[in-house]
């Protein structure tokens, strides 16, 4: 197999740009995008950045979570942070960067679609924070970092896990029960139909959800309960 061509001097001008950094060493850069299916050995690719760069990921933003929700308690900080540095926001960012379009990869590798497409894409994600890191150092990276996560960082529901999973453990330890779920109501169309379920844990009033699929309501009347019983904040109306 023979080595594939590095990027040309305008894509990784594009690049920089996207990164808001300019490269003192583009060797590093170009090794942050390859994939061991690109190259003839296994040296030169990227995984070893990979490694370096989800550390340097998941300090900057435990930090930006530290200073920003400085009421938070340890468990939702942990929520938060398991989510943001998570394969799918990596790839999520990925995406909105379009790395695709940078990333070297053999033709196998060209062809995987779905979870494993995915876990590429965030890889790259991630070695492209230690390239970052070893040629600026880590502000740079922080800035870098801050530019594609400040926004995911904002979100409204970034602290909460699965509410029947965070419903079911409260209920295990205040209780040592399990929450039951039952579907009172199925109404209209196949096409539009609505569940109405109901959650009971037994000695507090039961919740009920209402939604287009069983699941989703169970989701709703949990959510519901938590609210209800101060172990989540109510969510704002829109």
């Amino acid at each position: 197999m023979m080595r594939p061509k590095a990027l040309a001097p305008e894509d990784f001008a594009r690049l920089e740009a996207l990164i808001g950094y300019a490269f003192t060493d583009r060797v590093r850069l170009d090794r942050a995008l390859t994939h061991a299916s690109a190259l003839p050995s296994r040296g030169g690719n990227y995984e070893r950045m990979e490694f370096l760069g989800d550390r340097v990921l998941g300090l900057c933003v435990a930090e930006h979570l530290f200073t920003t929700f400085r009421e938070a308690k340890e468990g939702e900080l942990s929520v938060r942070l398991n989510q943001l540095v998570s394969a799918t926001t990596c790839a999520a960012v990925a995406d909105e960067m379009e790395l695709h379009r940078f990333i070297r990869t053999g033709a196998d590798v060209k062809k995987l679609t779905g979870k494993a497409m995915l876990n590429v894409r965030a890889d790259v994600v991630e070695s492209l924070i230690a390239a970052i890191y070893l040629d600026g150092g880590l502000e740079v990276a922080r800035r870098f970092i801050l530019k594609y996560w400040e926004k995911r960082v904002q979100e409204r529901d970034g602290g909460r896990r699965d509410a029947k999973t965070e419903l079911q453990e409260w209920a295990h330890a205040k209780f040592a029960v399990t929450p039951s779920y039952r579907i009172d109501n199925r109404s209209g169309p196949d096409h539009d139909p609505r569940f109405t379920v109901t959650v009971e844990i037994p000695g507090i009033p039961p919740e009920q959800g209402v939604e287009r699929s069983k699941r989703a309501a169970e989701q709703v009347a949990a959510t519901r309960m938590l609210e209800r019983e101060g172990v989540w904040q109510k969510t704002p109306s829109e």
